[in-house]
């Protein structure tokens, strides 16, 4: 039994003090979505995970294999909420 497909990503990437250090854009199939602000980023044994907003609104979290170099979409949500200013 096959799992998931995977959504492959082309990831634009800001490279600071480290390769790839956090993406600034992601390339969905022909479309291109920069990022307006990442959320949350975290590593694990071989993959590092971004929680982002993309400039559309959406919420992403994407993925790099650090083994293979490959990006990948794990999950992506509506808009993200608005905040209400006090």
């Amino acid at each position: 039994m096959a799992g998931p497909a995977r959504i492959l990503l082309k990831v634009e990437c800001y490279s600071g003090h480290a390769a790839d250090e956090r993406p600034v854009a992601f390339q969905m199939g022909e479309r291109r979505i920069p990022v307006a602000e990442i959320v949350d980023r975290w590593q694990g044994e071989d993959h590092a995970y971004f929680k982002l907003i993309g400039e559309d609104g959406m919420r992403y979290l994407i993925r790099q294999d650090r083994t293979s170099d490959t990006w990948e979409l794990v999950l992506f949500e509506g808009p993200a909420p608005t905040r209400n200013p006090r």
